[in-house]
């Protein structure tokens, strides 16, 4: 079993940047993928970007692609999310995922019902 916290959330106003932490305990944190999820109210949860458990392989959406940079340190169990030039639409509650596998499946939409370990998630607001 593994039990995620997020941190890092907050207010920021359009350009900002955030950095996102997921610290990991309870298992193994080198044998899960990880990854990050967000959910707009009134809107389903998307894929943000997830990263294997080796950090070889980083998967992103293409609505963050080239702003998000995903990574994980597993000697602290704690995966990150880097987030620069923030825009309003990137506006929701992030939420930490971990499982076992690659992360090259998790960008499938609703793919996330299928992830077993869930953080409880960090608001992020960016003002414009």
């Amino acid at each position: 079993q593994v039990q995620l916290v997020e941190s890092g959330g907050g207010l920021v106003q359009a350009g900002d940047s955030l950095r996102l932490s997921c610290a990991a305990s309870g298992s193994t944190f080198s044998n899960y993928a990880m990854g990050w999820f967000r959910q707009a109210p009134g809107k389903e949860r998307e894929f943000v970007a997830a990263i294997s458990w080796s950090a070889m392989s980083t998967y992103y959406a293409d609505s963050v692609k080239g702003r998000f940079t995903i990574s994980r340190d597993n000697a602290m169990n704690t995966a990150y999310l880097q987030m620069n030039s923030l825009k309003p639409e990137d506006t929701a509650v992030y939420y930490c995922a971990a499982d076992r596998g690659t992360g090259n499946s998790w960008s499938t939409p609703g793919f996330y019902r299928y992830l077993e370990h869930w953080g409880q998630g960090t608001l992020v607001t960016v003002s414009s």
